[in-house]
């Protein structure tokens, strides 16, 4: 078995010029700075746009959440575990589907919430402070024309 063909360096993937990359490592920056400014808790970024999610949708059902989230149904369960054992979150049963979940935000939710919330606008505000006003609102369009326009097709939504 013969080395694989290589290709010549202007046909590979620029990483500065893949979307894919560039989204995924803008993410990780965020990310590493959004758990810097938190110190010592455990709450990850996920886990507040969990909590946000709740918060702005009381009584939202596990599958809502995965819809309104883009996080998948396994890791969302996951993420819901990990934040019913700290006291985030609490799950009922629904009225309507005596199998499915909804989920709604304790006391101690609400606290971690407004301790945190300031912190993740703060990080919000470090992220975009890479760029002119102009862009900042650009960019943000931009992202959301992204999800909008590709989310169903990344993220199947799994009927129960």
């Amino acid at each position: 078995m013969g080395k694989p063909e290589r290709s010549q360096p202007s046909t590979i993937t620029k990483l500065d010029r893949s979307p894919i990359h560039l989204l995924h490592r803008a993410g990780q920056c965020a990310g590493d700075i959004f758990q810097e400014k938190l110190g010592p808790t455990d709450l990850t970024p996920r886990q507040f746009a969990v909590l946000v999610t709740v918060a702005q949708n009381e009584g939202l059902s596990q599958t809502n959440l995965v819809e309104k989230t883009g996080i998948d149904r396994s890791t969302l369960a996951d993420i819901v575990r990990r934040m019913l054992k700290k006291n985030l979150l609490q799950r009922r049963r629904t009225r309507e589907d005596a199998r499915a979940y909804s989920v709604k935000v304790t006391e101690e939710g609400w606290r971690t919430l407004q301790s945190v919330d300031p912190i993740a606008m703060s990080v919000d505000e470090i992220v975009l402070s890479t760029l002119s006003n102009d862009d900042r609102e650009h960019f943000l369009d931009s992202l959301n024309k992204i999800v909008t326009a590709l989310g169903s097709m990344a993220q199947p939504i799994e009927k129960t």
